[in-house]
Formats: C-alpha cells, structure tokens, sequence
C-alpha cells in the first residue's frame, strides 16, 4: 500500500506542472523526440530536460536515445496508477450522494 501512495504521489507531483502535462498530452498518439516536444514549450532546452527527467523519474515516460534524437515515449501502464485512485474516489462519492439522494427523497416521520 505504501509503494502504491509513494507512486501516487510521484505521478500527481510530477503532473502539477503545465509543461509535463503537455509532454504527457502530446506523447499520446506516439512517441516523439526531445527536440519536438521542447519547441512546443517556451524555455530553454537544459531547462527542459528537467521536465522530461522528472517524468522519466516518476515512470510516466521512458526516453531512448538513437545517435543524436533521444525519443520519449509515454507509459500507459504508470497512469493506471491514477486511474485506479479515480475509482476510488469515484466509488466513495457515489455511494455518499446515493445516501444524500436517499435521505432528501425520502418522506420523513413525523412524530
């Protein structure tokens, strides 16, 4: 469970920021190179490099490099993480607006 939290963490954190959503949206389709994905963002290619580490840290993308083009590719199986937090959470909030449902539709007893 604990591993499960740490993973949670890492993918949220590493989520938090608008560039690497961007990476993560744009590896999607399909793998791309690190040249690609950093003309999109506005800022230098050190600065990044930071990004794509940060997803390649967490799990969420693996990089390999093939002369001079590193490629990124996007982990599917690391968002499954996330997803099954969202079930979770899904399944809780259900169940307590099935109860608040109940408890304003149903008549009351008057004593």
């Amino acid at each position: 469970m604990a591993k499960y939290v740490e993973a949670l963490d890492d993918v949220f954190a590493a989520l938090a920021d608008p560039t690497r959503r961007a990476v993560v949206g744009t590896l999607g389709p399909g793998p791309a190179s690190v040249g690609n994905l950093a003309q999109a963002a506005d800022m230098t290619l050190p600065s990044f490099m930071k990004h794509v580490r940060t997803l390649e840290a967490c799990g969420l993308i693996h990089t390999a490099k093939s002369g001079r083009v590193r490629t990124c590719t996007l982990d599917r199986k690391r968002l499954e993480v996330v997803d099954r937090w969202l079930d979770e959470q899904r399944a809780l909030w259900e169940s307590r607006t099935d109860r608040l449902e109940q408890f304003v539709t149903k008549p009351r007893r008057t004593s």
